[in-house]
């Protein structure tokens, strides 16, 4: 069979219907478009008042720009399969995947909108009590047993390449690593922050290390990564939090899942300062962020520790010396990234609702000069922060 796009809610409710066991084969299913459809198609489809699924089709190409952007539909395989993998280690954080179709490029998955999308949440300062735990686990878990710790060499290769993943990739080089470092035409910036760009594109000591942390995303194939793990790519409530939208998956460095989640925090933080509201409920709230971030940390390196010294098997890693180095080295890469992830947020293409959601603009660039100080910090110092609570320190002292 060849790809072809749905292009009615007969062919979404079809495909529901043909490869679940969800509805009866008489079901009268209704279908929506959600989500912002800047890439794929995403639809609910299901029973008023009743049960409803998500459906997500992969185009052979970017679908806001078209055909001048093409983009490999091996994504949606790739999505479909870090779902079902991710699945596998922790079924509470991530929705269950009940049906990839391959020739169509689609999937069809649990639908969570019982959720609220992390970053909304995180902007009317709502407090969740498991989101940071939720995390940390979801990233210890994913991450170790994808790793060289856990997989025999084999294992470990055929990993990679499941999940060479190009045409994502290059996004994120160029996002990341390239386009927020110079005068680039895809750069959105606040003409009251563009003198502050302007220093950092002159700043030749960051942009050193911000090539160090590009080599590393190149080249270190540690473990599968989510590849997109931000705000939005998280949705949360009072009672369990999921992980979603992992097209961006391949093998890389451990440290960018979890510093780009840890950015996000950040970024809200950097937000809070002048978004609305009353000034010691906002403070208070950003003392929640930091205690967020400690906690997220805190459950990640303890549940990776513990993974590695039960059962990682190679004897040149399973030793206290090593799992000493190791998770320091993580967190160092974590702090870099999490800069990364900060700086393309506030003078790269895409921005985050967190700060842009500030109407006055010189309000606004006094949140993204915050943003850019504690990113290059992040970036500058991360080798000489040595644990999250002095980072939380070191990110109270700059605000």
């Amino acid at each position: 069979m060849e790809f072809r796009k749905f292009d009615s809610d007969k062919d979404v409710t079809e495909f529901v219907l043909h490869n679940t066991e969800l509805f009866e084969p008489d079901t009268q299913l209704t279908v929506s478009e959600i989500g912002d459809g800047n890439i794929n198609f995403i639809y609910r489809v299901g029973q008023p008042g009743g049960d409803s699924v998500i459906v997500k089709q992969a185009l052979p190409y970017v679908r806001i720009i078209g055909e001048g952007w093409p983009l490999s539909q091996d994504r949606v395989r790739i999505e479909a399969e870090t779902l079902q993998y991710e699945g596998s280690h922790c079924p509470d954080l991530v929705p269950t995947v009940y049906h990839f179709d391959a020739d169509l490029c689609a999937i069809v998955m649990e639908d969570i909108g019982q959720h609220e999308n992390l970053r909304h949440a995180l902007i009317a300062r709502r407090r969740l009590p498991n989101l940071a735990s939720d995390l940390g686990r979801f990233l210890a878990d994913t991450l170790y047993h994808s790793s060289d710790l856990h997989l025999d060499s084999h294992a470990k290769k055929e990993l990679v390449k499941s999940y060479i993943n190009p045409d994502l990739c290059k996004i994120t080089e160029e996002l990341f690593f390239w386009d927020p470092y110079c005068d680039h035409e895809r750069n959105s910036i606040n003409p009251h922050l563009r003198p502050y760009a302007e220093q950092l594109w002159a700043d030749d000591a960051l942009k050193l290390e911000v090539y160090k942390l590009k080599r590393q995303f190149l080249c270190d194939a540690e473990a599968l990564l989510h590849g997109d793990l931000h705000a939005g790519s998280v949705f949360a409530s009072g009672s369990g939090t999921k992980v979603i939208d992992p097209e961006f998956a391949y093998v890389g460095p451990i440290g960018f899942d979890i510093g780009s989640i840890l950015g996000n925090f950040l970024l809200n933080y950097a937000g809070q300062a002048n978004l609305p509201g009353d000034l010691a409920e906002r403070r208070d709230y950003q003392a929640w962020l930091l205690d967020s971030v400690e906690t997220l940390w805190n459950t990640f390196a303890e549940r990776f520790y513990i993974h590695m010294r039960e059962k990682t098997q190679d004897p040149s890693f399973n030793n206290e010396i090593y799992r000493t180095w190791y998770l320091d080295k993580l967190f160092a890469d974590t702090l870099g990234y999490a800069g990364t992830e900060m700086i393309r947020r506030t003078i790269g293409l895409a921005h985050v609702a967190d700060i842009e959601s500030i109407e006055d603009p010189q309000s606004r660039a006094n949140s993204e000069k915050l943003a850019l100080r504690i990113g290059c910090e992040l970036i500058m110092a991360r080798d000489q922060i040595i644990d999250v609570e002095a980072l939380a320190q070191r990110i109270r002292r700059i605000s």
